[in-house]
């Protein structure tokens, strides 16, 4: 029987579930009292970019991820880590990612701008603004850091996610109509859970399809994620290809509703995110004015109204950025 969480419906998202369902272990884990996380505040944090050469703390954000995380798993291209830590102790990560395909917000000439904010959590005994802190400590170290001007982030419907961390940031809304139409599952590998159909397209599926066929694989066709298919020769190229379609056939296939889109663009200055922002309007009039969905369902929301969130959910400046920040 495949099982997964679409029929998950409680009045709160799951990733809350998750932390109600961890707080005592993580509470024991941690040696510490409910008296002391009672008076937490995020300024008792420290603030962290992880390089991936840092393979011991990329294991650990990996297995927060797993345990934390409504995904339970990394992204396919992860790029930069960021985490929030209490006394030495892992309480909050970000992992951004490669988009699986880039969009066209600030213009096609942007259009290697952006990057995905793809996992994130925080452990359940976190005062409930460190997520927010987190994300926007990770976007404004981007900036700061890379060339990336735009960060996209996703909510899942399924979920019952409404993106109300994005909204606390003040992200852009995008509407309801993005993410994959269809998701797998693979009877034979039950712990890869639901995937998309990029699964099929992948390098290292290609790999596998050409073990599979006694094809020895030759360095030449591919670099990392990229396959170079003219230098494949035809016979084998049709192999490959026709053994990726009967891989999808064989896996069970279901239909999911699409996910909430959230943007924020920012500058090294004040003038360049004026700049962006009034650029992304220029090229966008219909993404313009979209008010933050507040209704946990599937539902299509993100009708153009008058205004976008008249009242914000999060003021500028936070009384409780970290000061390292500031420095």
């Amino acid at each position: 029987m495949v099982i997964h969480k679409k029929d998950y419906n409680k009045n709160h998202c799951y990733q809350y579930d998750i932390r109600l369902k961890n707080f005592d272990n993580d509470l024991k884990e941690a040696s510490l009292k409910v008296e002391e996380i009672e008076s937490l505040k995020v300024s008792d944090f420290d603030f962290k970019y992880v390089p991936k050469e840092d393979e011991l703390t990329c294991k650990k954000i990996k297995d927060f991820i797993i345990k934390h995380e409504w995904l339970g798993k990394m992204p396919h291209r992860p790029t930069h880590r960021f985490i929030a830590t209490y006394r030495g102790i892992l309480a909050g990560v970000i992992v951004m990612a490669t988009p699986n395909a880039f969009s066209s917000l600030l213009g096609k000439e942007n259009r290697d701008k952006e990057k995905l904010i793809s996992r994130g959590a925080c452990i359940s005994w976190s005062p409930k603004n460190l997520g927010s802190c987190l994300i926007m400590f990770s976007i404004r170290w981007m900036v700061r850091n890379t060339s990336y001007k735009y960060f996209t982030a996703y909510s899942d419907t399924e979920a019952r996610e409404l993106g109300a961390i994005y909204q606390a940031c003040n992200f852009i809304y995008l509407g309801q109509n993005s993410g994959a139409r269809y998701e797998y599952f693979d009877e034979n590998d039950p712990e890869r859970g639901w995937f998309s159909d990029r699964l099929f397209r992948k390098t290292t599926s290609y790999k596998k399809y050409a073990i599979e066929l006694g094809i020895e694989w030759q360095k030449p066709w591919s670099y990392r994620d990229k396959i170079f298919w003219d230098k494949i020769p035809k016979v084998i190229r049709e192999k490959l290809k026709e053994a990726s379609k009967n891989h999808q056939k064989a896996c069970t296939k279901r239909r999911i509703p699409p996910k909430h889109k959230y943007v924020y663009i920012q500058g090294k200055s004040k003038k360049e995110t004026r700049s962006l922002k009034q650029l992304f309007k220029e090229i966008n009039p219909d993404l313009v004015n979209i008010s933050y969905p507040k209704e946990r369902s599937p539902i299509r929301h993100g009708h153009p109204n008058n205004g976008v969130n008249t009242q914000k959910l999060t003021k500028r400046p936070f009384p409780w950025w970290p000061t390292n920040e500031q420095k």
